[in-house]
C-alpha cells in the first residue's frame, strides 16, 4: 500500500464525503466558471491539507467530526488552491501537477479572476456559517504567505540572507499553511483550547521540514540523483547554500554570490556551486535542521493518546521528509 494510501486510511470516509461537499462550494450560476472549477478538481493533488484538518480533529475528539470539520477542510482548499492559482500567473507557469495550468488554457485574466472566486468562495464559507474562529485562523496564514514571498523577493536581490531569515521566510511562505490545517482540524473540534495552539505549532513544525526537503531536491537529494538547480537559476538562497557561504572564505563567497547573482543559467558554473555546497557540508547541515525539526514534531504528538489517527499523523510527519518528490 502507498503511504498516502496508508495515512488516508482511517478518515477515508471523510474525504470522500468532503470531494462532495468541496463539490458543491465550488459552484457558480456562470458556465466559464464552472468549466474551470470542474477542470481544477479533477486534477487534484495528494490533498495533503485536509487530511490535516481530518487526522488532527479525530486524534482530538475520539474519532469523530463534526460540519465545522468539513467547512474547515473545504476552506483551506479553497484558498490553497486559489494561492496556486494566482502563484501560476505570478511564476508564469504552464504546468501544474503534470497538467496544464489555469492561466496557460485561459490566460492570466481569466486565472486571477478565478483565484480572486476561490479565496471569496472560502471567505463567505466561513463567514455565512459564523465561522469567525476559523476564518481568523485562514486569514493570518494569508497574510503570512504572502509577507513571506515579498521578504524572499526583497531578499533575493541583494543575495544577504542569513539563516534566520530562512527560517523566517520558509515559516511565513510553507509552514505556514500546514500550521493553519493542524490549527484548523483542533478549533473545529475543540474551540478556544489549548489544542489549537499546540496544533499550529505541531504543523507549523512539519511545515518547516517540509520546505527543507524541498530545498534539498535542488541538490539532487531524489532517486534521480541529478540535481536541478532550479532554486540557483532563480537566485534563491537555500539553507544548504547559506550554510556553505557561512563557511566560505571572502574569495569563495565572492565566487559564489557571483556565480548566483550573474552565471546562474551557465550549467558548468551551477554544477561547481552544487558540488561547493556538498562540499562545503551544506546538504547535511539541511538534512540535520530537517531532522530537528521532525523530532520537535513528534515530541508534541507524545502528549496524545494513542489512536489510529496519531499514528497517520506519524506517517505524515516521516513521509514529509523521505518523500521522493
Amino acid at each position: 500500500m502507498k503511504t498516502v494510501e496508508k495515512i488516508k486510511q482511517p478518515i477515508a470516509h471523510e474525504m470522500e464525503l468532503f470531494e462532495k461537499k468541496f463539490h458543491l462550494f465550488m459552484n457558480s450560476p456562470v458556465v466559464l466558471l464552472n468549466k474551470i472549477t470542474h477542470f481544477i478538481v479533477n486534477r487534484k493533488g495528494k490533498q495533503m491539507r485536509p487530511m490535516f484538518v481530518f487526522l488532527v480533529a479525530k486524534m482530538l475528539n475520539n474519532g469523530e467530526v463534526n460540519d465545522r470539520t468539513y467547512r474547515g477542510a473545504s476552506v483551506i482548499e479553497l484558498i490553497h488552491t486559489a494561492t496556486l492559482v494566482h502563484d501560476d500567473v505570478v511564476d508564469d507557469s504552464n504546468r501544474r501537477r503534470g497538467f496544464f495550468s489555469i492561466n496557460a488554457l485561459w490566460k492570466n485574466k481569466i486565472a486571477v479572476l478565478v483565484g480572486d472566486f476561490l479565496l471569496s468562495k472560502g471567505l463567505l464559507l466561513s463567514i455565512d456559517n459564523d465561522d469567525f474562529d476559523l476564518l481568523k485562523i485562514i486569514s493570518v496564514a494569508v497574510r503570512e504567505m504572502s509577507e513571506g514571498e515579498l521578504l524572499q523577493i526583497e531578499k533575493a536581490r541583494r543575495l544577504d540572507i542569513t539563516e534566520e531569515i530562512y527560517y523566517e521566510i520558509i515559516r511565513q511562505k510553507t509552514a505556514t499553511l500546514i500550521a493553519a490545517c493542524c490549527s484548523l482540524g483542533a478549533a473545529a473540534v475543540q474551540p478556544n483550547s489549548v489544542h489549537v495552539e499546540r496544533m499550529r505549532n505541531f504543523g507549523e513544525l512539519i511545515g518547516m521540514a517540509f520546505q527543507i526537503k524541498d530545498d534539498l531536491f535542488d541538490y539532487g537529494e531524489k532517486r534521480i540523483g541529478k540535481p536541478t538547480g532550479i532554486d540557483i537559476k532563480e537566485q534563491k538562497m537555500t539553507l544548504p547554500l547559506i550554510y556553505a557561504l557561512s563557511q566560505a572564505s571572502s574569495k569563495e563567497k565572492k565566487w559564489l554570490i557571483n556565480s548566483v547573482k550573474n552565471h546562474n543559467r551557465d550549467k558548468s558554473r551551477v554544477k561547481a556551486v552544487i558540488d561547493y555546497v556538498k562540499t562545503k557540508g551544506g546538504l547535511d547541515y539541511a538534512i540535520k535542521k530537517m531532522k530537528e525539526y521532525q523530532h520537535q514534531a513528534l515530541e508534541i504528538l507524545k502528549d496524545y493518546p494513542d489512536s489510529e489517527y496519531k499514528n497517520s499523523l506519524k506517517i505524515m510527519i516521516d513521509y514529509v521528509i523521505n518523500r521522493e518528490k
